[in-house]
């Protein structure tokens, strides 16, 4: 590290994996917290396994997915499953300030590592939960990833064409939603440990922040009794609103993936709009002349819209109708994204050495602040790169010790993989 964080001397004992947990640990380490994450060769993070990989070969350490949430972090390999791995795990618990975990109720108790051990080992400790339903309730052992969790909080009711079926989202919405709110109590709760000296239990149920995102579609049913339904890229108060289609790259044909999206609120900027377009006669008719009148006739304006756009590079006319007072955006790709000039402006993508993959670029906390901006100083580790480290300088082990814990299996290696996860060529 080259500053010192807000969250300098903070340290954080991290058993969660997947997104959320690893997300709200890679942002206070981004700020100074020292983040210990702990892992096993035997059962990795399910991230670890997922592509894209390296040259298309699998391994547990060549996953680009599993990167982006454990920058700054150190990571040590624990057999949590040998009583001697459970006594290291509350060393390390000893030694934290706050311990995170994200499985399913019950997991962390059956290893003596739930927030009411944890307390015994360490009164004043932080610890957050953070699980799909949370931990009391008819569902606490709900199972399943985030796409999971945004169907049951409605999410997928919401999502795609009126006349098509709901979809499975590809992505997870409340795993990025519940990551923030975490951050945010946590350090709540260490100001509230700063004040009163003592530990808090946070208990997050990730659907419920999923839910959030319903705002306004729940309070139109409680007091419409209106239940919304699928619009595909439209908007209820806007018009038009969508994607529409755009010269590729290239600049030599109409690509299927080079969009814009353009966002009119009111009929002063359908008129800004109308001037951008060269004022077509079509835009003159009386269907198109109101806001409501649009609304009934999206289906005829959108094609010719498009008509307009499709000569136009995506960042041309990002550019055009923002001057112009008109919500647009380029709908950019990652290529697009590393070398967007305000990006770079900003310094939000940093390159960094990964033992494995290679070089890789980090983005940046979207946010800065003023005096501790954060950082990014150290790629996401191998599984167990950081051992010698963890086990000797934070724990106090002896040589002697670290090497019975290798020959006893508490410190697990790469020969611990199960086969079917071991490297193999795309």
């Amino acid at each position: 590290m080259t500053e010192q964080g807000i969250l300098e001397g903070i340290k954080i004992a991290e058993f969660a994996w997947v997104i959320v947990g690893p997300q709200v640990g890679r942002e206070l380490a981004g700020h100074g917290a020292t983040v210990v994450r702990v892992e096993s060769h035997k059962r990795p993070d399910i991230n670890r396994v997922s592509t894209p990989y390296k040259d298309g070969i699998s391994g547990i350490d060549r996953s680009g997915y599993w990167t982006p949430w454990n920058p700054n972090k150190y990571g040590m390999s624990l057999d949590l499953s040998k009583p001697r791995g459970r006594e290291v795990a509350r060393r390390l618990v000893a030694w934290a300030d706050i311990v995170t975990e994200s499985m399913t109720p019950g997991s962390v108790a059956r290893l003596g590592l739930d927030y009411e051990s944890c307390r015994q080992i360490k009164p004043d400790i932080i610890y957050f939960s953070t699980c799909q339903m949370g931990q009391q309730g008819p569902y606490r052992a709900f199972g399943g990833y985030g796409q999971m969790g945004a169907a049951y909080a409605g999410l997928s009711h919401l999502t795609g064409w009126p006349d098509r079926s709901a979809v499975l989202l590809p992505n997870a919405p409340p795993d990025f939603i519940s990551a923030w709110y975490l951050c945010s109590v946590v350090l709540a709760a260490l100001d509230y440990r700063r004040r009163t000296g003592k530990g808090l239990y946070l208990d997050q149920s990730q659907i419920e922040a999923g839910i959030t995102f319903w705002g306004p579609a729940f309070l139109d049913y409680a007091v419409n009794g209106r239940i919304p339904n699928r619009m595909g890229d439209r908007d209820p108060n806007m018009s038009p609103h969508g994607a529409f289609p755009c010269l590729s790259f290239s600049g030599k044909d109409q690509g299927d993936d080079d969009w814009v999206v353009i966002a009119v609120a009111n009929d002063d900027e359908w008129q800004a709009l109308c001037r951008c377009m060269g004022d077509p006669e079509w835009a003159r008719e009386p269907r198109f002349a109101t806001l409501l009148r649009r609304k009934e006739n999206e289906d005829e304006i959108e094609p010719l819209i498009a008509e307009w756009t499709k000569d136009y590079a995506p960042r041309q006319l990002m550019v055009m109708l923002q001057e112009a007072g008109v919500a647009a955006g380029a709908v950019s790709t990652a290529q697009s994204l590393l070398e967007d000039p305000q990006l770079r402006h900003r310094g939000h993508f940093v390159p960094l050495e990964h033992k494995v993959i290679g070089m890789l670029h980090y983005a940046m906390p979207a946010y800065r602040l003023s005096k501790t901006p954060g950082q990014l100083y150290k790629a996401a580790p191998c599984l167990g790169q950081d051992n010698e480290y963890v086990y000797k300088e934070i724990l106090g082990y002896s040589d002697d010790e670290v090497t019975q814990f290798l020959i006893d299996g508490v410190v697990t290696t790469e020969h611990d993989v199960p086969d079917v996860l071991k490297p193999k060529p795309k």
